[in-house]
């Protein structure tokens, strides 16, 4: 199964939010709904990217990756 790596942007102040999961849109869903605790306080969220990823450990590197300071900058550029 695959996963797909995804960014959002908070409309609230900007923020951006990278995470991965196998099903994008209940994801969001989740987060707009305030289901999760670090993204509760600054809804709603946009999606800004996605990248689908075959292997959960290929995944978790790429989320690493775009968490990092190149990462973002990467994200902020989309």
């Amino acid at each position: 199964m695959a996963y797909v790596i995804y960014a959002i942007k908070s409309r609230f102040d900007n923020r951006i939010y990278v995470g991965f999961t196998m099903n994008l849109e209940k994801r969001i869903k989740e987060h707009n709904q305030g289901k999760t605790k670090s993204t509760k306080g600054f809804r709603p969220w946009v999606l800004i990217y996605e990248e689908t990823i075959e292997t959960r450990i290929e995944a978790r590197r790429r989320e690493k990756y775009l968490k990092s300071g190149c990462g973002k900058e990467f994200l902020k550029n989309k």
